[in-house]
């Protein structure tokens, strides 16, 4: 019972999540929240799992769905103000360890051991989710109704490293770009 009342509260605690906004809008112009970003991620990541030969397609889904849990804390920092930002990954960390706290501990491991891989890319299956985290903030930037400020011509770069990587994803990264290009000449 014990065990199942921490779960409980685990669960009620990553509710957080939905309350976190991003940087990026909606197609109706509301800030979308992490949880949102999230799903989209997990559909994605089955949406193209089938074109990725063989992979952990459960391994890539519990990947999605921790990557940014530690964020139900303090939160997301959009990637244009990451650079020179020192502590991001260990306040992450430290953060999605305190969420995890009322699970047993075999539990809480194996999120922490999903979030360090993510974060270090450090299998396959984790660099797919790198691809994909970048692939989807950059499309919805494209599908979203951005104030008159917004600055297309970041995506043009953003994330390269991971969506190099695979051929796969430099295909999807070419239209992505397209369409960022054509948002950025419309400013």
């Amino acid at each position: 019972m014990e065990e199942l009342i921490g779960r409980i509260a685990f669960i009620k605690e990553a509710e957080r999540l939905k309350n976190v906004l991003r940087s990026a809008h909606t197609s109706s112009g509301r800030r979308e929240s992490t949880a949102e970003h999230t799903w989209r991620l997990c559909l994605m990541a089955i949406t193209f799992a089938d074109q990725l030969g063989s992979v952990d397609v459960a391994k890539l889904l519990r990947l999605c769905v921790i990557h940014d849990l530690g964020e139900a804390l303090h939160g997301d920092i959009p990637a244009t103000e990451q650079a020179g930002t020192v502590g991001k990954s260990e306040q992450e960390r430290k953060d999605l360890i305190e969420l995890t706290r009322t699970l047993p501990p075999s539990l809480q491991a194996e999120f922490v051991t999903l979030w360090e891989d993510y974060e270090y890319a450090g299998s396959r299956e984790a660099r797919i989710v790198k691809a994909l985290d970048k692939l989807e903030t950059i499309i919805q930037h494209n599908q979203g109704l951005n104030p008159p400020d917004f600055d297309y011509a970041f995506n043009l770069t953003y994330g390269q490293k991971y969506t190099a990587a695979e051929p796969l994803f430099a295909a999807i990264r070419a239209i992505v770009d397209e369409e960022t290009k054509g948002h950025a000449a419309e400013r």
